[in-house]
C-alpha cells in the first residue's frame, strides 16, 4: 500500500509540472502534450539489441563448435527466463539480458547440424528483408498502405507461376502451407458449388475429397474446419515408396459416386513430409480430367525442386494442376514463414471466393487503379509481406543461385545415403528421391538378434534414447518417428547451404558415439 501511495504522489507531482507548461491539454485525466515515448532511449535499446543479435545469432550461425540447443526442462527454463509481467517496466539492461537468455536457450535452427525439420539454415538477404518489414510494420491489403510490397508479391507470384508451367494464373501468400491447403480445398468447393458462400452447407450433397495415406495432416484439419468432415476424406493407398497409387484413386472415386456422394477434389503431394515421396501427377491428372475433379498439389516441401533443371522432373505434370501450395521457406531458406497458394484460374475465382468487399478498405472510387488492392483475395485482413524476403533473396542469388541450393542439398543427401550403406549398424528404409534420408540405427547389442517382434520392439526404443542424448549434449538435432507400421526411425533432412560433407560424417559418427552402450 505504501508503494501505491508513493507512486500516486509521484504521478501527481509530474502531472502538476506538465500542466504548468505552456498550452498543456488535459483530457480525462490524461495529458496530451508531446509524445510519451522516449525515442532516444528506444533507439539506443534497438542498437544494443541488434549488436547482441549480430554477435550471438548471425556470427555464430555456421559455427559447428556452438551447441545446437541448450536443453533445459520446462520448469527450470521458466525460472531462468523470469516470465512474469509486472505493473512496472524492467530496465533496459534487464531487457538486454533477457534477449541474451532467449537466444541462449532457443534452438539454433541456422546451425549446420540442425536437421530436425523441413526448414534450416540462414539466408542473409532474406534476414535483412525481415528486418526491414519488421521495422516498417506494413499490412498487405491495399496499394495505398503497402505499395511496394503488393508489387513485389505480384512479381514473385508471376515468376512462381512460370516455373509451374502455366501461361497465367493468380495467387496469394499465406501464413503456412496448411492454410494454403485449406484455401485450395475451399476454393475447389466454391468452384463447383458457388452458392455455398451465401447459403452455407445445408443444401449441399455429401462432398468427398481424395488424398494419399502419406498426405500432410493439414488435409484432415482443413476438412474438419470447413465442415466437410474427416470421414469424407478418402485416403488413397500408396506404394512402397509412399506414392499415391492411381488405380486405387480411380477405385475410390467410383466408390464415392456409387455411394451417392459428390467427389470434388484430389490432393496430390509433391514431397511428402516423412519419406519425401512425389505422387505421379500426370496419371492423377488424367483421373481428375476424366471425372471433372479439381487437382490440388501440395508442393509445400517439394515445390522448390522446380527451380532445378536437374530435379524438376520430380514434379512432372504439375502444370496440369488447378492449384499448388509451395513454401519457399523450406528448401530455399526464404525464412519462416513464406508460403504461396498458386491458382491456374485467372478469372477472379480466388477473389470471388474470399472477398467481403469491406467498404472502409476497398473503396472503388480511389484515385488509383484499385485492381492493386489485392487484400480481398485473402481470408485475413492484416497480412504480412512474406513475398518480400523471397524476392530480395531471389534478386541477390538469381535463379541459378536458388538452383544451386537445391542441387547441393540433394547431392549431400545422396552422399549420406552412400555412407549409410558402408557402415555397420545403419539400415536405410528406402532409396530417397529427395532430401529425406530415412534410416534405422541398430546398436551392437541387437545386431545378432533374430528378426522378429522382440527385435523390432527393442529397436523402436533406440531412436528416442539417442535423440534425448543428442539434445542434452547439444551436438545436433535429428528427427525420428514411427510410420505406417514401421518402428521408430531417423529422418535426416538436408537443406542448409551451410551444411557440408563433414557434417554428414559427423551425424553418423555422433549416432554411433551416443548409442555405443545400447
Amino acid at each position: 500500500m505504501k508503494f501505491a501511495s508513493n507512486k500516486a504522489i509521484l504521478f501527481g507531482v509530474c502531472k502538476q509540472e506538465m500542466l504548468q507548461k505552456k498550452n498543456a491539454v488535459l483530457v480525462d485525466g490524461v495529458i496530451l502534450n508531446g509524445p510519451i515515448m522516449d525515442s532516444q532511449a528506444g533507439e539506443q535499446f534497438v542498437e544494443e539489441a541488434c549488436k547482441i543479435i549480430m554477435e550471438e545469432v548471425i556470427r555464430k550461425a555456421d559455427d559447428v563448435t556452438e551447441k545446437v540447443c541448450e536443453w533445459q526442462a520446462p520448469e527450470t527454463l521458466k525460472e531462468i527466463l523470469d516470465l512474469e509481467m509486472r505493473d512496472t517496466g524492467e530496465s533496459h539492461q534487464k531487457l538486454l539480458q533477457l534477449c541474451r537468455d532467449v537466444i541462449q536457450y532457443s534452438v539454433k535452427t541456422s546451425h549446420p547440424r540442425f536437421f530436425n525439420q523441413l526448414y534450416a539454415g540462414i539466408d542473409y538477404y532474406s534476414l535483412v528483408a525481415r528486418f526491414i518489414t519488421e521495422a516498417l510494420n506494413p499490412s498487405v491489403y491495399t496499394y495505398e498502405v503497402s505499395p511496394v510490397f503488393l508489387l513485389v508479391e505480384e512479381a514473385v507470384i508471376k515468376k512462381m507461376i512460370e516455373f509451374i508451367g502455366w501461361e497465367e494464373g493468380d495467387g496469394i501468400f499465406n501464413p503456412g502451407g496448411s492454410v494454403s491447403n485449406m484455401y485450395a480445398m475451399n476454393l475447389a468447393r466454391y468452384k463447383f458449388f458457388p452458392e455455398i458462400k451465401e447459403k452455407g452447407l445445408s443444401g449441399l450433397p455429401r462432398l468427398v475429397l481424395f488424398t494419399s495415406e502419406e498426405c500432410h495432416y493439414s488435409m484432415k484439419k482443413a476438412a474438419s474446419f470447413l465442415g466437410i468432415g474427416t470421414e469424407n476424406v478418402y485416403f488413397i493407398k500408396t506404394d512402397e515408396r509412399g506414392k499415391m497409387i492411381p488405380e486405387e484413386l480411380e477405385k475410390q472415386v467410383q466408390r464415392a459416386r456409387k455411394e451417392g456422394s459428390a467427389p470434388f477434389l484430389v490432393c496430390a503431394t509433391a514431397g511428402t513430409t516423412v519419406l519425401g515421396a512425389f505422387d505421379p501427377l500426370d496419371k492423377i491428372a488424367d483421373i481428375c480430367e476424366k471425372h471433372g475433379l479439381w487437382l490440388h498439389v501440395d508442393a509445400s516441401w517439394g515445390g522448390s525442386a522446380l527451380v532445378s533443371r536437374k530435379h524438376c522432373r520430380l514434379l512432372h505434370g504439375i502444370h496440369r494442376a488447378d492449384s499448388v501450395a509451395w513454401n519457399p521457406h523450406k528448401m530455399l531458406l526464404a525464412g519462416i514463414q513464406c508460403c504461396a497458394l498458386l491458382v491456374k484460374d485467372n478469372s477472379g475465382l480466388l477473389k470471388n471466393c474470399y472477398s467481403a468487399k469491406a467498404a472502409y478498405l476497398f473503396q472503388q472510387d480511389k484515385f488509383y487503379d484499385v485492381s492493386y488492392d489485392t487484400g480481398d483475395k485473402s481470408i485475413q485482413c492484416s497480412r504480412r509481406p512474406d513475398a518480400f524476403k523471397f524476392w530480395l533473396m531471389w534478386k541477390a542469388l538469381g535463379t541459378t543461385g536458388l538452383e544451386e541450393r537445391v542441387n547441393r542439398a540433394l547431392a549431400l543427401a545422396r552422399y549420406l545415403v552412400e555412407e549409410i550403406k558402408k557402415r555397420e549398424g545403419f539400415q536405410l528404409l528406402l532409396e530417397p528421391e529427395y532430401a529425406n534420408v530415412c534410416f534405422w540405427y541398430i546398436p551392437p547389442s541387437l545386431r545378432k538378434m533374430e528378426d522378429g517382434p522382440e527385435f523390432w520392439q527393442k529397436l523402436h526404443q533406440v531412436a528416442p534414447i539417442i535423440k534425448e542424448r543428442m539434445m542434452k549434449k547439444g551436438s545436433m538435432m535429428l528427427g525420428y518417428q514411427p510410420h505406417q507400421g514401421k518402428v521408430n526411425f531417423f529422418r535426416q533432412v538436408v537443406i542448409s547451404p551451410q551444411v557440408s560433407r563433414e557434417d554428414m560424417d559427423f551425424l553418423l559418427d555422433e549416432i554411433e558415439l551416443l548409442a555405443k552402450d545400447l
